[in-house]
């Protein structure tokens, strides 16, 4: 009899917790649906930087124009496969953005929702110049190398960054990844953004040298004041290049021209744009040393959007296949997000 009470208890016990354990199942959130959307059809405000092809342009690039807030690239077809999901009850509303210093800011700001544009994803881009934290990235949709782009005639002497000495002249723009790891390759500046002793930087305000302090910093997210404005970097070293900069957020015609007639001798930037105009040069460009590092690109919204992040978070895995789609997929297939958008039948 005792045996017996014994054996109805421990059935009790583990029938008892298997009931708990199949609820939990059961309430358990199935990654293979959407997180729940808890607000009524949403048209959200999209900033996109309007000067990087063919990741993210405008039509036009002419900010008068009519063409100017048509979104165009690898991210426009992401968010416009996303709008096209009827489940989403989601549509975009898209304005372009010239500038690019701080852009992924934006997101914070009440006119916008998200922002997007080729942003690498960096701690650094998601706080403000006091430290605050005011914007999260989502997950990174595209990946990114820096590069070299050289004349073909310099290729084989060009083929690796140690090769950039004080005698290259290297072109980049201001406040970009591609100026940055640039830096940070060539030892430039360290990991803080702390320019070397010694480099002498002439900026449009007047000549400074660095002091091996943080009054000359410069970082993919913010510059010290006084560097500004900066024209040209002499290094304090013979195994380091010269930098050049040309141009403003549109100023990729600038450099490439630059190089085009010998005024620089490389340009420091991104795989995929220096891919696309090695494409579009008919042989007059090449692309030589590629960085090791691998970089992530991805949209940002406010840090107070939690739901919207787990939402952009969710579809934008989906659309990618949890990644497996990609830059490459894209650019041999351009209706590659727009075929994966027509592959989802919802819940039933």
């Amino acid at each position: 009899m005792r045996v017996l009470f014994i054996i109805v208890i421990v059935l009790f016990v583990f029938s008892t917790g298997c009931e708990k354990l199949v609820n939990e199942i059961i309430d358990a959130p199935d990654s293979s649906y959407p997180p729940v959307w808890n607000k009524e059809p949403r048209v959200l405000n999209v900033g996109f930087y309007a000067y990087f092809a063919p990741v993210s342009y405008s039509a036009d690039p002419d900010p008068t124009s009519n063409g100017f807030n048509t979104h165009l690239g690898y991210e426009a077809d992401i968010l416009t496969a996303l709008e096209s999901i009827a489940d989403t009850c989601l549509s975009f509303s898209r304005k372009a953005i010239g500038e690019w210093p701080g852009i992924w800011l934006k997101a914070a700001e009440p006119e916008y929702d998200i922002i997007g544009g080729g942003i690498t994803i960096l701690d650094s881009r998601r706080q403000d110049a006091t430290g605050t934290p005011l914007v999260a990235f989502t997950a990174g949709h595209i990946k990114f190398r820096q590069s070299l782009l050289v004349r073909p005639e310099d290729a084989r002497r060009l083929s690796h960054y140690t090769d950039l000495t004080h005698d290259v002249r290297v072109g980049v723009l201001a406040g970009t990844t591609g100026e940055a790891r640039l830096l940070e390759i060539t030892k430039f500046i360290d990991a803080n953004g702390i320019l070397a002793l010694g480099t002498r930087i002439e900026t449009l305000h007047g000549i400074f040298v660095a002091d091996g302090t943080a009054a000359y910093r410069i970082t993919a997210a913010d510059v010290s004041p006084n560097l500004v404005g900066r024209t040209h970097l002499y290094p304090p070293a013979e195994k380091m290049p010269q930098v050049i900069y040309l141009g403003s957020e549109v100023g990729e015609s600038e450099l490439l021209e630059a190089l085009a007639d010998g005024r620089i001798d490389a340009i420091a930037r991104g795989e995929i744009g220096n891919r696309d105009a090695t494409a579009a040069s008919d042989g007059g460009f090449v692309v030589s040393a590629l960085d090791e590092q691998v970089e992530y690109g991805g949209f940002t919204v406010a840090l107070t959007d939690a739901e919207l992040f787990a939402y952009l978070n969710w579809w934008i895995d989906y659309l990618t296949d949890s990644g497996n789609i990609g830059y490459a997929e894209w650019s041999q297939d351009r209706n590659v997000f727009m075929a994966r958008a027509q592959m989802w039948h919802g819940e039933e």
